[in-house]
């Protein structure tokens, strides 16, 4: 194998690995904004996210000893998805029951998300920056040499799933009307609230799930930090995708693509290494100074509803 198919076959699959947290989360806001609300917290889960994953699984080691245990990575992933869910229930209560700023409750998750990991990592590892290393990471499947994580798979399998479940079920259908019209919706005797609770904690467990990913799936560990910007560039991913999964898909790839050719480039002399590692982040900045003005959102995003 030449060295520049060795390139471009290193890239694609890089690419598809860092295009796996950014679509579970991107996604995730999806059914969040679907439903009316606004959820940038999705930063913040990624982070609580992550930090369950490999607590739990390293805390389970210790306990049992050492040994491989194939169910241990799932358990991390299964807790990584619940206190996802739960943190986003809270932005949720908030945003819904008590009709508070969506934004300003959704920052302070983010902000205890900075910091509420250092606690966690100090009372049990002794430094506020990274657990220890996890032996029971997830495994890699396919042939030697292509093997991904099935949350690789799985991500992208959720594609069509949502595509279906948004435009093909009731469940869908409702989803989407208390996101555009939700006095209609009202009306027609769907339970505004509720399917809003629903469209938010989905988007938790989503991200959540993102977060283990990066923790036991593209890692072995918690890094404080870790998600570096995932969540927003998710949102801006999702605003790019104009709020549909095939529209998620194409646009998560295509940060995925600039990440993974950053890494890519790192250590060459192609372009400066400031460039290089900034290089995602300007891809964001000039998508979305793009396509801002040509994406409409749901029509009642971010705005309370009183019955």
């Amino acid at each position: 194998m030449n060295l520049d198919a060795a390139f471009w076959i290193a890239l694609f699959f890089s690419t598809l690995r860092q295009t796996t947290p950014l679509l579970l989360t991107a996604l995730g806001g999806m059914f969040s904004e679907r439903s009316g609300v606004v959820n940038i917290a999705l930063e913040g889960i990624i982070l609580f996210g992550a930090l369950t994953a490999a607590v739990v699984v390293e805390r389970v080691e210790h306990t049992l000893g050492p040994g491989p245990h194939p169910w241990l990575p799932w358990l991390g992933v299964l807790s990584a998805m619940l206190v996802g869910g739960l943190v986003a229930l809270v932005h949720a209560v908030v945003s819904i029951k008590y009709r508070a700023d969506q934004i300003i409750s959704a920052t302070a998750i983010n902000l205890l998300a900075l910091g509420a990991p250092s606690l966690v990592l100090t009372y049990f590892y002794g430094n506020a920056t990274s657990s220890k290393e996890v032996a029971n990471r997830l495994p890699l499947w396919g042939p030697e040499g292509f093997a991904l994580s099935p949350l690789v798979y799985l991500a992208f399998l959720l594609v069509p799933l949502t595509w279906w479940v948004l435009f093909k079920t009731p469940f869908g259908l409702r989803l989407r009307a208390v996101g555009e019209h939700p006095e209609a919706a009202d009306t027609l005797g769907i339970n505004v609230y509720r399917m809003r609770y629903i469209g938010v904690v989905l988007s938790g467990v989503l991200a959540g799930l993102a977060g283990a990913y990066l923790a036991i799936g593209f890692l072995n560990q918690f890094v404080r930090g870790m998600s570096a910007g995932m969540g927003f560039i998710s949102l801006a991913a999702m605003i790019f995708g104009k709020w549909h999964p095939l529209g998620i898909l194409f646009a998560t790839l295509l940060f995925g693509f600039a990440s993974a050719l950053a890494i890519q480039l790192q250590g060459t002399e192609i372009l400066p290494a400031v460039l290089v590692q900034a290089f995602p982040y300007v891809v964001t900045v000039l998508v979305l100074a793009g396509f801002m003005g040509k994406s409409r959102p749901p029509a009642a995003v971010g705005r309370p509803y009183e019955k």
